[in-house]
C-alpha cells in the first residue's frame, strides 16, 4: 500500500527528529571493513589499494540509498518491497542472509573481543570474554531495546570520529615510516584478488544491511512520531553513508603510514591483532592516547557487534510475521529467541577460528561480495516497481549509476570466481 501522508520538505527540527538511522548505519558500517581490511591494505599495499575503497563505497552507494527512500514513500520496511518484487526475491533474500548471518556476527564478536582483550589486559580464555560480550549484548537488546541502541551509537561513533581524526592528523604530520627503498605493489594474482574482493565485500559494508537500514528507519519514526520527508530521511543516509567512506579513507592512511614498509606484519590471532592496530594510533599520536584509543576503538567494534545482533533477528522476525501473520503477537519472544540461537552459534565458530581471524573475516567479506550483486538487482527492482510512488522513484541519473554499479559488482565477483577456478 502506497503511503500518500502529505510531508513537508525539509525543517531543522525534523532534521533533529530523522537523524539515527543513518547514525546506527555508520557504527554497523566502521568496524570490520575498516578496523580491520582498511587498516590491513594500508599496512600491506600502502595507498596502492585506496582506488578500491572509493570505487566500492561509490558503486555501491545507490543501493544503499535505496533503503530509506522506500520507507519514506511507502511507510514499509524493504522486506515488504522485496515481497511484492516476487516470492523468488524474498526467500532468495531470506536464504542469503541466513548463509551470511553466522559468519558476519562470528568475524565482529570476534575483533571486539580481541579489542576487549587489550582493554582488559584479559589473562583468561579469549572466548570465555567473547562469551561476556554476547551475553552483554543480549542483555542490552532484550531490556534496552531501539532508544538505547540509538543513544549509545551516537556517542561512540562521535568518540571513535574524534579519535580517527586526531591520529591521522598525526601520522600525516610525522610522515611515512616507510624504508626508502621499500615498495610492494599490488600484484593481480590469486593472493591479490582474493584480499582486494575481502577488501571491498564489506565496503563499506555488506548490502544486506539496506534490509536493516529499512527497520531501524521505521523504529525511529516509533520513537518520535514524526514521519520525515525525503529530504530528511536522505540527509541523515548521507551523514552517515559519506562518513563512512571518509573514515575508510583514515584507517588506510594509518596504515600506509605508520606501518607499511616497516616489515612488520599483522598477526592472524585477533588479541595479537587488534593489539597491532592500536598500536598505529599509539605510534602517531604518542603514548598518553593509549586509553582514548582502545576504548574508542573497542566501542566501535562493540556497536558493530550490538547492531548486527540486533538486526538479524529483527530479519528473522519481520519474515516469519509476513510469512505467518497469526505469529504477530508471538513478535518479541521470535525476536529473543532468534537473539539467543545467533548468540550461542556465533560463540562456537569464534572457539574454532580464535587464532585464525583473518581466515574467517576474509571468508565472511568475500561471501558478502558475492552475494551483493544478487541484493543489488532486487533493491533496483523493488525502488522501480509499480508500487512505489512515480514522485519518489530514482531519477535518471541514479538508476543509471546504479545500474553501473550492478556491472561493477557482477563482473568483478566472476572475475575472482574465474581466477580460483583456473589459475
Amino acid at each position: 500500500m502506497q503511503d500518500n501522508t502529505p510531508r513537508v520538505k525539509f525543517s531543522f527540527s525534523g532534521l533533529l527528529k530523522s537523524l539515527g538511522p543513518g547514525i546506527i548505519f555508520a557504527g554497523t558500517s566502521i568496524g570490520v571493513s575498516h578496523l580491520v581490511q582498511s587498516t590491513r591494505a594500508g599496512a600491506d599495499y600502502g595507498f596502492a589499494l585506496l582506488w578500491a575503497v572509493l570505487i566500492a563505497n561509490i558503486f555501491k552507494f545507490p543501493f544503499f540509498e535505496f533503503a530509506p527512500r522506500y520507507v519514506v514513500a511507502t511507510g514499509e520496511h524493504l522486506l515488504h518491497g522485496y515481497r511484492r518484487v516476487g516470492k523468488w526475491a524474498f526467500y532468495l533474500f531470506l536464504f542469503l542472509s541466513l548463509c551470511t548471518m553466522f559468519p558476519i556476527q562470528s568475524a565482529v564478536t570476534l575483533v571486539t573481543t580481541g579489542l576487549l582483550v587489550n582493554l582488559l589486559h584479559w589473562t583468561g580464555p579469549a572466548v570465555v570474554l567473547s562469551a561476556i560480550l554476547l551475553l552483554l549484548c543480549c542483555v542490552i537488546l532484550l531490556l534496552g531495546k531501539y532508544p538505547l541502541l540509538d543513544k549509545s551509537m551516537k556517542v561512540m561513533i562521535v568518540l571513535l570520529g574524534i579519535s580517527t581524526v586526531f591520529a591521522f592528523g598525526a601520522a600525516v604530520t610525522k610522515g611515512s615510516q616507510a624504508q626508502a627503498e621499500f615498495l610492494t605493489p599490488f600484484k593481480w594474482d590469486l593472493a591479490g584478488i582474493t584480499f582486494l574482493v575481502a577488501l571491498m565485500g564489506w565496503m563499506p559494508t555488506t548490502l544486506e544491511i539496506g534490509v536493516w537500514h529499512s527497520f531501524w528507519s521505521a523504529e525511529r519514526m516509533k520513537q518520535t512520531q514524526h514521519k520525515p520527508s525525503m529530504h530528511e530521511a536522505l540527509f541523515d543516509f548521507h551523514l552517515g553513508y559519506w562518513g563512512t567512506m571518509v573514515m575508510a579513507i583514515f584507517f588506510l592512511s594509518l596504515g600506509a603510514l605508520v606501518m607499511y614498509g616497516t616489515g612488520e606484519n599483522f598477526e592472524n590471532s585477533a588479541p595479537k591483532f587488534t593489539g597491532q592496530v592500536i598500536s598505529l594510533y599509539t605510534k602517531a599520536l604518542g603514548p598518553w592516547s593509549y586509553w582514548i584509543i582502545v576504548i574508542a576503538a573497542t566501542t566501535t567494534m562493540f556497536s558493530t557487534t550490538l547492531c548486527c545482533l540486533d538486526a538479524f533477528p529483527r530479519v528473522i522476525r519481520e519474515a516469519l510475521i509476513m510469512i505467518k501473520p497469526q505469529w504477530r503477537e508471538k513478535g518479541d519472544y521470535i525476536y529473543a529467541i532468534s537473539i539467543i540461537t545467533i548468540a550461542l552459534v556465533s560463540l562456537v565458530i569464534i572457539g574454532m577460528f580464535i587464532h585464525r581471524m583473518k581466515m574467517l573475516i576474509d571468508f565472511a567479506t568475500i561471501l558478502a561480495f558475492l552475494a551483493a550483486p544478487i541484493f543489488a538487482y532486487i533493491n533496483i527492482r523493488t525502488v522501480t516497481g509499480d508500487h512505489m510512488p512515480e514522485a519518489d522513484k530514482p531519477k535518471g541519473w541514479l538508476l543509471v549509476f546504479s545500474w553501473i554499479g550492478m556491472i561493477y559488482l557482477t563482473g568483478f565477483g566472476i572475475l575472482f570466481l574465474i581466477w580460483k577456478c583456473f589459475f
